[in-house]
């Protein structure tokens, strides 16, 4: 902290002089401080473009894989069926019946108050017996102790009026193979069986010399179609057709997407490259710039990005898939246009999606690459100014901090020397005033 001068025998304001060139000699240091922050400015612009840049090149890469639009979706004739489809997924149908609906198997014991054994024996999908120990024979004890066993099996308390329960067991899982039997050696808990436990079942090409049945221990069933998995709900001797067709709807939408993001990017650009014209205080036209005007990598890079979109595919122009590009150097995606163009050609209009991703991919890979990118290297170049920048700030900091010692020292001596001045005058003046005394007498 500064030594406190002010008025010490000038009266003056020391420290508000001290501050008034101080701050005409930060001047530089100011001027720096706005470059910096300006540099800074510009590195947060870039990396935001190289950051959608990227996502491009990803989005655009994964468009030009073999099977990155070989798009299909199933649907089936009953409500009862339904589907999901995979990557695997290929052109076809089938039709079957729903002969039989998964199930667990259910059994209840007869009225009782309290379990009649100590423990409880249960055999669950032809494996090793599990024995379970309860801490008592109550129900509540053998439900506690049987649903924390994992023996695949839970138990339920059913009151049954009267006072009395029923221990309801029923299998963790589905399918035959879940079928359960628990030990009652003395007859006491007279296990019946509610439900049986069984697969799913269907059964392909009914009636003809084909007929085959298809099980699964779950309702859903992988594979009967490649890619595809059909999950039942209900018997149904009326046969089912599933269908799997080429899906325009998601083609679209991808190709759409890629549109969004190509215009995402050029958005960006243009929004930090547009010219602001305004006044200033004094009333006159003035013009302001973005903060990408006038750089000339970026102007590049914007026009590698429509070029790669707006190039004719095998003599055809974007436009006859749907790509149209505007005055303003921006894209329209129209999805109705792509679609006529996708039922009446779909090899043309797949191999154009592909060729436009392929071009986008690697103009938005010339400019985001980590390492060689136009983008990067740009700013990489930024990030060096910056630190300069930051390295020549701190030296006017101790160039500065050192001035204003100075000038409190200078301004400290001064108000010494002036103190100094005062009392020799005042010594003076008394002197004088005592010489002039004497000659009166």
């Amino acid at each position: 902290m500064g030594l406190s001068i002010d008025g010490l025998s000038s009266g003056l304001d020391t420290t508000s002089l001290i501050n008034s060139l101080m701050t005409i000699e930060a001047a530089p240091q100011t001027l720096l401080r706005s470059r910096a922050a300006a540099v800074q400015s510009r590195i947060s612009a870039l990396q935001g473009l190289n950051s959608a840049l990227a996502d491009l090149a990803t989005k655009a890469t994964k468009l030009t894989q073999p099977k990155a639009l070989d798009l299909y979706s199933a649907t089936s004739s009953s409500a009862k069926v339904t589907t999901s489809v995979g990557a695997s997924a290929s052109a076809g149908s089938l039709d079957f019946t729903v002969s039989k609906i998964a199930k667990p198997q259910v059994s209840v014991t007869q009225k009782m108050l309290t379990w009649p054994y100590t423990t409880v024996t249960i055999t669950s999908g032809g494996g090793e017996p599990v024995t379970v120990t309860p801490a008592t024979s109550s129900m509540d004890d053998v439900v506690t102790a049987l649903n924390s066993a994992g023996a695949g099996v839970t138990a339920s308390k059913v009151a049954v009026g009267g006072g009395e329960f029923r221990l309801q067991f029923t299998s963790t899982a589905t399918g035959a193979a879940a079928a359960f039997t628990i030990d009652d050696p003395d007859g006491t808990v007279g296990l019946t069986d509610i439900s049986l436990a069984q697969d799913a079942e269907v059964k392909l090409w009914a009636g003809t010399a084909a007929e085959q049945n298809i099980t699964s221990s779950t309702n859903k069933f992988e594979g009967l179609l490649t890619g595809v998995s059909l999950t039942v709900s209900e018997v149904s001797e009326t046969p089912v057709r599933v269908t799997v067709a080429k899906d325009n709807a998601q083609i679209t939408k991808a190709a759409s997407d890629l549109m969004s993001s190509v215009s995402g990017v050029l958005a960006q650009i243009s929004t930090k490259s547009t010219v602001v014209a305004s006044t200033n205080a004094s009333g006159a036209a003035v013009a302001s710039g973005g903060i990408f005007t006038g750089d000339s990598t970026i102007r590049g890079v914007n026009s590698s990005i429509v070029s790669a979109v707006s190039q004719p595919i095998d003599g055809k122009s974007p436009a006859e898939f749907g790509i149209k590009i505007t005055k303003t150097g921006t894209f329209e995606f129209d999805s109705t246009k792509f679609g006529e163009a996708l039922a009446k050609d779909p090899t043309a209009t797949l191999a154009a999606v592909t060729t436009i991703a392929g071009r986008v991919a690697d103009a938005a890979k010339q400019a985001s690459d980590p390492a060689t990118g136009l983008i990067s290297s740009k700013i990489i170049g930024q990030q060096s100014t910056a630190k300069d920048f930051t390295a020549q700030i701190e030296s006017w900091d101790d160039r500065l901090a050192l001035r204003r010692t100075t000038l409190q020292r200078t301004y400290s001596g001064l108000e010494v020397a002036l103190s100094g001045m005062k009392a020799q005058s005042a010594w003076l003046s008394a002197q004088l005033a005592g010489l002039s005394g004497s000659s009166q007498s």
